[in-house]
């Protein structure tokens, strides 16, 4: 009689579908596990070395959002948080001996500046919360338009064809600098994941540097990837800098000079603008 049933279980078609069924699943199954064994880890990176080369000085009310060099002159630019003291909302030169600044454009009160960078003689700046930016003519600092920027503005660096936006979490937004549509996206992540509240940022000799917010991490990015390849820890200069101002605020501002080959770094209201060499 068991017998029997079988057969009928069998010649109903049943059978068939339900083994081939099993037999796709299993194979699926493989196949996950083979991919998932398969996928390559991504290395961590390296702690890199740095030398202090020399200090100058920098004004402890420039709470620092973006800081960059421009044909040999060094920009800096603001933010005006709501706790005093500071010096506004203004992008201008700064000068290196004395830690003068000029104010070239200062913003209503209804902004936040963050990050600029210069491209194709033109100044470019993310706001933080109005999803909104300003492009200036790098010369008259006039302004000549505003752009769209979903999300909040961060950081700001250019590669030399793009224009490489933060927003305060794990992604690089790349800008076409005419008609500052959005290009691509790039995600950063390291051996333990994706990597968030990349700020400040600048390209240097084919790499993306960003510090990260309210760390006293500068990382290394490569751009290919978006894989976090080195990074160089600076808490005993933070804590160095505490000890000169206390109400000095975390790091924030890479500035790369191309003519000298010089790298320069400072933070929130510190009182000096460090020259390092990696």
């Amino acid at each position: 009689m068991l017998f029997l049933k079988l057969m009928r279980f069998i010649k109903s078609g049943i059978a068939p579908i339900l083994f081939s069924f099993f037999l796709l699943v299993a194979c699926r199954n493989n196949d996950t596990q083979s991919e998932s064994t398969d996928e390559p880890g991504i290395p961590a990176p390296l702690l890199l070395n740095y030398q202090l080369v020399n200090e100058f000085k920098h004004d402890t009310g420039s709470f620092t959002e973006g800081l960059n060099f421009y044909k040999g002159q060094l920009y800096e630019s603001t933010g005006a948080p709501e706790s005093p003291p500071n010096n506004g909302n203004w992008i201008g030169p700064i000068n290196l001996q004395t830690g003068a600044f000029q104010k070239k454009v200062t913003l209503d009160t209804s902004y936040f500046g963050e990050g600029i960078t210069f491209l194709n003689d033109k100044v470019y700046q993310l706001t933080l919360k109005n999803q909104k930016g300003f492009v200036y003519d790098a010369k008259t600092f006039k302004k000549l338009k505003e752009f769209p920027f979903k999300g909040d503005g961060w950081g700001m660096t250019t590669d030399g064809k793009y224009l490489i936006a933060s927003s305060g979490n794990s992604n690089l937004y790349y800008l076409d600098p005419d008609t500052l549509k959005f290009v691509k996206m790039l995600g950063v992540q390291d051996n333990n994941g994706f990597v968030s509240d990349l700020n400040e940022l600048e390209y240097i000799n084919g790499y993306i540097y960003a510090n990260i917010w309210l760390k006293s991490l500068i990382v290394k990015i490569d751009p290919a990837t978006g894989y976090v390849v080195g990074k160089m820890d600076f808490s005993k200069l933070m804590q160095d800098v505490n000890k000169k101002t206390p109400v000095a605020a975390e790091m924030n501002g890479i500035a790369y000079d191309s003519t000298t080959k010089k790298t320069y770094i400072t933070g929130k209201k510190w009182p000096v603008i460090y020259e390092i060499k990696w």
